[in-house]
């Protein structure tokens, strides 16, 4: 679906199975944000096709954190066409404490190599300037995804609608996940796109949901 401009959003709503919300980032860019689990791929590219969009115009896939419901799908795509991103320091997790956690969940991990790692500062995909935002706590090489023309930030799993990622996982930690929060709340925001969840728009009602969290859950993490 359409979000505004080149913004599309996918949401995953079933209430049964797990997966993450992807967007695509078209224009110039063409850039798939959280392909999801690898069984769910095609279902997304079909939701795409809906929207004028083909598997063929995928440049880059751009992963928030190596979560199985995140990342897995990135193996789908041919990495002789596509660049496949993920923050350093999340290439190294993965190859440790993150890959043991896809065994946990009965899941095969992405049989690939990332060929487009990431580093925080500013990205360049097409003709747009993206800001790469390193955001640990939920994983150690989490980022959000900075849209500063669109006042958007693609946050993954560090914060949602009124809760936040869990630090459960291997690599967790409650500590560097407020840091991260805090991080993002001061942002100039008219769009968070999270992982999961709904989206939420507007300036007054993102800063009302850091606020919210910032004071009331704050203490328990």
């Amino acid at each position: 679906m359409r979000l505004k401009n080149n913004i599309y959003i996918y949401e995953w709503t079933s209430p049964f199975e797990n997966n993450c919300n992807s967007y695509f980032i078209g224009g110039n860019v063409q850039a798939l944000i959280d392909p999801g689990l690898t069984g769910y791929v095609p279902e997304l590219l079909n939701q795409m096709s809906a929207d004028g969009i083909n598997k063929e115009d995928i440049r880059y896939v751009i992963n928030t954190h190596s979560h199985p419901d995140h990342f897995q799908g990135s193996e789908f795509f041919d990495q002789e066409k596509v660049k496949v991103g993920l923050h350093k320091k999340e290439i190294d997790f993965l190859k440790g404490d993150g890959g043991e956690l896809y065994g946990l969940f009965g899941i095969n991990v992405p049989r690939m190599q990332v060929n487009f790692p990431l580093e925080e500062g500013d990205l360049i995909l097409g003709d747009q300037t993206f800001k790469i935002i390193l955001s640990p706590g939920h994983s150690p090489g989490s980022i959000g995804i900075y849209w500063p023309r669109e006042k958007a930030l693609f946050c993954g799993d560090v914060i949602f609608d009124q809760s936040v990622g869990r630090t459960d996982f291997p690599g967790g930690s409650g500590k560097l996940l407020k840091k991260s929060i805090v991080s993002f709340s001061e942002l100039d925001l008219e769009w968070l796109l999270p992982g999961h969840m709904g989206i939420l728009s507007g300036r007054s009602s993102i800063q009302d949901n850091f606020n919210g969290i910032i004071q009331g859950m704050f203490p328990y993490i």
